[in-house]
């Protein structure tokens, strides 16, 4: 955010795809201020991307990037690699990335950027204790080091040619074209259930579940928007837009 104002304030236009990277951070958050253990060794930073999409399509940009890092880590040979709804990156059950997508209006002008953040456990494969069990490095999966610039450049071309893909549906839904998923539906979304092993899961939901536990469901699947489609142990079906979930 700071590089923005500052940018603005010089008088120039802050560039559409820039990405910050770091070698560590301290203090880093992830989803609700949650603290995000992120040392030497992973792969940390953020993607600057200038709002031109429209709403509609911007509520895929999630899906974008959870979709990036899982394609990599396939051609990578990590083949239990999968997405929890909506980007969390999961391999044996176990995360391995997460992401933070947040809107950022800039003061001075007002123009809004979309800040893609990402955290890759890669090299790092100390955690602390409370993440036992919880976390686990592309490393120790992998059994070797791995080329954190390698990887970098793998994850960011993913993630620009899933960003087309984005203008792409949008291009379509724009001049009434079919869009090019199977059956129809959003490219992004069908590429999304294809690494996803959400859909029939029973979950604990809530927007923040980890602190605010709501209830308990079964997924049904997703709607054409990327929507959870819950059935709530009463039988009612309930469709979430936001939030998180955990497996049961």
């Amino acid at each position: 955010r700071n590089l923005i104002h500052a940018t603005v304030e010089a008088g120039k236009s802050f560039p559409s795809g820039t990405v910050i990277l770091a070698d560590s951070l301290s203090e880093s958050k992830g989803r609700f201020t949650r603290s995000w253990h992120a040392p030497v060794g992973g792969v940390w930073g953020c993607m600057v991307h200038a709002n031109t999409l429209q709403p509609q399509s911007r509520s895929f940009i999630p899906f974008a990037v959870g979709v990036s890092c899982c394609e990599v880590l396939r051609d990578l040979g990590v083949w239990n690699s999968s997405l929890r709804w909506v980007n969390d990156v999961l391999v044996g059950g176990v995360k391995l990335a997460g992401f933070l997508v947040e809107t950022y209006t800039e003061s001075t002008y007002g123009e809004e950027f979309t800040l893609v953040g990402f955290g890759i456990n890669i090299n790092n494969h100390v955690f602390p204790a409370e993440l036992d069990g919880l976390a686990v490095a592309l490393c120790d999966i992998l059994q070797k080091k791995l080329d954190l610039s390698q990887f970098t450049a793998r994850f960011l071309a993913r993630l620009a040619f899933n960003f087309g893909i984005l203008y792409h549906e949008e291009h379509c839904e724009l001049r009434g074209e079919s869009l090019s998923g199977s059956d129809g539906i959003h490219l992004l979304l069908d590429k999304w259930l294809k690494l996803s092993d959400t859909v029939g899961q029973n979950v604990l939901y809530g927007f923040d579940v980890m602190s605010a536990p709501q209830y308990r469901a079964k997924v049904l699947g997703l709607d054409d928007c990327g929507g959870l489609r819950l059935l709530l142990e009463d039988g009612h079906e309930k469709i979430e837009y936001s939030g998180e979930v955990r497996y049961l």
